[in-house]
């Protein structure tokens, strides 16, 4: 049995190297963010591409985690854990160490010199001052973490589940679901490296990685909503996130009825991994493409419209003679009052993974959403989009569902408190 304490974590991330293993799956972009803003008040800015001194820093505590409205970063990790705590108070002590180090990675400032003896207290990537480069962690909870293990079955979100195969899905469960999720976000690359090794090595004995994947968002070209890896703007209808009302509906989870009183200010995140079929993609002509997808590729107008915003007006199209009954967009946010409280909250990355074992180039999209109801949201848009032809060149393998957890109020709160108390 396992033996620690947080300030057993502590030493063992001073004692010790990179502890656990973190292999990334490579990988990549972002398609759809561009609407995301911060989820406490986000005063940040993006930064421009070029490297600088100056760097965004998002307020950590609040009621709500960052990495939810805030503004889509370039680079990010998704790293599924699963715990090997062996009871309760260890678990309860690996979120605190966990909240630790999002903490200070993301806040920023010099870690203390160990001495002469002792090893560094950081990896040094960021160079001896860590910066906050726009880095935001995010931990949620898988339904895995529910059961018999930690007491924790009374206290499982109402709705939260294994992921389930929807058709044409070609699931590998390896790389599915897991305890904990950490989202990691950041303007640069070695900002989102630098906080998944500091929270590895600090949490060693606790969680073992179970899988990962990077992703990067692109920069919007030439102009508006960034693109996905079929070189379509992605993420063009998300819900204005400065909206409080239309957040409090559609993306905070509220407590009562069958949800535990814990869930207030958490949300239900859903990361799908979406392999796209860019070689057999390339090959279709550009009015067939088009034609799947309801929009420009040019512009991100709907092709019943002038501008990537323009309302697609299905009304006036009612038999699809320009945008198609099962083009994506309309079977994705069909725009009638009945399907107004099923849009959610996206903030997905793009990745690039190389080639497979075949030869064929490896990319796609880490399709990431926030949601109030998993039901009534991204399960009733997904059944809605079964058997579209876009479903010919894509095919989804991985991710899970999982509960982001709410906020750390102040200095004295961890991610994870209210769900154990």
């Amino acid at each position: 049995m396992n033996q620690f304490d947080r300030r057993g974590f502590l030493g063992a991330a001073l004692g010790a190297g990179v502890a656990v293993p973190i292999a990334a799956a490579t990988g990549a972009a972002a398609s759809g963010a561009a609407a995301s803003t911060g989820s406490a008040p986000a005063t940040g800015t993006v930064h421009a591409a070029e490297p600088g001194p100056a760097r965004t820093a998002f307020p950590f505590h609040g009621a709500h985690q960052q990495g939810i409205l805030t503004p889509a970063q370039r680079s990010a990790a998704f790293v599924a854990l699963d715990v090997t705590a062996a009871n309760r108070a260890e678990l309860a002590d690996l979120l605190r160490t966990i909240t630790d180090r999002a903490r200070f990675s993301t806040t920023g400032g010099t870690p203390p010199d160990p001495g002469l003896a002792a090893p560094p207290r950081d990896s040094g990537i960021l160079g001896p001052t860590v910066v906050p480069d726009g880095l935001t962690v995010t931990l949620s909870a898988g339904a895995s973490l529910f059961d018999d293990r930690y007491g924790l079955s009374t206290a499982k979100p109402a709705r939260l589940r294994t992921m389930e195969d929807f058709e044409n899905d070609a699931l590998r469960r390896e790389v599915c679901d897991g305890d904990l999720l950490l989202q990691v976000c950041a303007d640069d690359r070695d900002a989102v490296t630098h906080a998944v090794r500091e929270i590895a090595r600090a949490t060693r004995g606790g969680i073992q990685v179970r899988w990962r994947q990077d992703g990067f968002v692109s920069p919007p070209r030439p102009s508006g909503t960034p693109r996905n890896l079929m070189g379509f703007k992605d993420g063009t209808s998300n819900p204005t996130t400065s909206d409080a009302a239309a957040m409090a509906a559609l993306v905070w989870a509220r407590a009562g009825g069958a949800e535990p009183g814990w869930v207030a200010g958490g949300t239900y995140h859903v990361v799908r991994v979406i392999r796209m079929l860019v070689e057999f993609w390339d090959r279709v002509n550009l009015h067939e493409q088009e034609t799947m997808i309801g929009r420009r590729r040019d512009s991100g107008a709907p092709l019943t419209a002038s501008h990537e915003h323009d309302d697609p007006g299905y009304e006036n199209d009612a038999t699809g003679d320009v945008i198609q009954l099962d083009a994506h967009i309309r079977l994705a946010n069909p725009r009638t009052p009945a399907t107004a409280d099923q849009r959610m909250l996206r903030r997905a990355y793009n990745y690039d993974a190389g080639v497979d074992v075949n030869g064929n180039l490896d990319m796609g999209l880490i399709f990431t959403a926030f949601n109030q109801d998993l039901e009534r949201q991204f399960v009733a848009v997904q059944k809605r989009l079964a058997g579209e032809p876009l479903t010919d060149y894509i095919s989804p393998f991985g991710g899970g569902y999982y509960f982001a957890l709410p906020g750390a109020r102040d200095s004295d709160d961890w991610l994870g408190r209210t769900m154990l108390s």
